[in-house]
């Protein structure tokens, strides 16, 4: 994600909606200001987590989402901050 989503608690918030679909994996801030988010679940819970990323929590402005989907990686085993 890009956009004004580092200082709005995009992370936690990110950490609170993927515990919430039943999602693993997790979230870091990037040096250029973005956010990297690695998610592994069902399908659904993934396009709803997606969904949720465009717009975040309250106060956070995403210009630019980019999804890519890449086969799961074992060793997961619930979802944190990076």
């Amino acid at each position: 994600m890009s956009g004004r989503v580092q200082g709005v608690f995009y992370r936690a918030s990110t950490v609170q909606e993927a515990a919430r679909l039943g999602l693993v994996g997790w979230v870091r801030n990037e040096p250029d200001g973005s956010v990297l988010i690695e998610a592994q679940g069902q399908r659904e819970g993934l396009e709803r987590l997606l969904a949720w990323c465009g717009k975040g929590p309250p106060g956070a402005r995403v210009s630019r989402v980019d999804p890519d989907w890449v086969d799961e990686m074992s060793g997961e085993t619930t979802f944190r901050v990076r």
